[in-house]
């Protein structure tokens, strides 16, 4: 690696730090602050004292799988799992995406091509970053923000081929979260400045604007973030006002009212659910952990530092595995996989 290349992720990395650090300690502000009466209320168990980590029982052989290159900008934001326990990742900082063998070896499929400008004009975080990514059809689609208006949108990497632009997304704009409905093949996209959730067919096109319904705004930083198809909605978080969402998709495909399910979840960032109901495991990337959250919108921390949580981004789930990825945006010291066994009851 040259050093012009060394110097350049470190001022990446430095200047993301910054960002979630000022926006994390917004947020842990606002959790502070009496939730109104129409936001469910949500309760939080004290963090364990070391790597215990989980409720007694809840997880259960918890370990760093793969460690990740800071410099390199390998700062992991969302996975999509194969069936043999393959995880292909996209490293934010460094346009990429990677796969991640079950041995925990790393083996980079893709760079997304570099602005001409250097990206300087990707809104909020002012540097090209790969984001949400999904698997279908044998093929992987992935987000990608440039603040230019030929690069930014909805990506396809086919076996054997040149990553290809499907869809063009506005160049103001942060897609930030992606999610498949496997039923109408219908991708859906959220936008962290434009508080916007788009929808494109799987095999690309034009956007259609789904919702832009207030709960998915930001109040500064970023809004809509992570996003899952579940059980006939769409559920979405939001970073800025640490909030799960969930949005009903309609017949023919409309997005219903958006509905609080739990608040006063600082710094959340993307999810998974843990089985057919509604329980969710949610990374919070300010706070530095790992939580549970229950239909009734209460939610206890299953993971922390002590585990080896470095500002934790996603989390996927195949069967009882868990698996989560940290960036180490604010920690700046190891960017990980981390993989944990799931125990009782997953669903409610």
């Amino acid at each position: 690696m040259s050093h012009r290349i060394t110097r350049r992720s470190s001022r990446i990395i430095t200047a993301v730090a910054l960002m979630a650090a000022t926006a994390s300690t917004a947020l842990l502000s606002a959790q502070a602050a009496p939730a109104t009466p129409a936001t469910p209320a949500t309760t939080h168990a004290a963090p364990p004292a070391h790597g215990t980590a989980a409720a007694p029982g809840f997880l259960s052989d918890v370990r760093i799988a793969g460690h990740f290159d800071l410099v390199a900008g390998q700062t992991p934001e969302n996975i999509a799992l194969l069936p043999d326990g393959t995880a292909y990742v996209t490293f934010a900082a460094g346009r990429q995406v990677a796969e991640i063998t079950p041995r925990g070896v790393t083996r980079i499929l893709a760079t997304l091509p570099e602005p001409a400008d250097g990206g300087v004009k990707t809104p909020v975080l002012g540097f090209p970053l790969t984001t949400g990514i999904v698997r279908a059809d044998g093929a992987t689609y992935v987000l990608y923000a440039t603040g230019t208006a030929d690069l930014t949108g909805l990506w396809r990497l086919a076996p054997g081929k040149a990553p290809k632009r499907i869809a063009a997304l506005p160049a103001n704009g942060l897609p930030n979260g992606l999610a498949l409905d496997r039923h109408s093949k219908r991708l859906y996209i959220t936008d962290s400045v434009l508080g916007t959730v788009w929808t494109v067919p799987l095999s690309g096109g034009r956007p259609t604007t789904w919702s832009t319904a207030s709960e998915l705004a930001s109040t500064g930083y970023l809004g809509a973030n992570g996003a899952k198809v579940h059980s006939g909605a769409l559920w979405v978080t939001n970073l800025d006002k640490g909030t799960l969402l969930r949005i009903p998709i309609r017949h023919g495909s409309r997005a219903g009212a958006p509905q609080v399910k739990a608040a006063g979840l600082a710094g959340i960032d993307d999810f998974a659910f843990t089985g057919r109901g509604n329980v969710v495991l949610a990374a919070l990337i300010g706070p530095n952990q790992v939580v549970s959250i229950q239909p009734d919108g209460t939610s206890t921390t299953v993971l922390d530092a002590g585990d080896g949580l470095q500002n934790p981004t996603s989390v996927a789930l195949r069967g009882k595995e868990v698996y989560v990825l940290s960036a180490a945006y604010l920690t700046r010291k190891d960017p990980n996989l981390l993989r944990a066994r799931l125990h009782g009851r997953t669903h409610r």
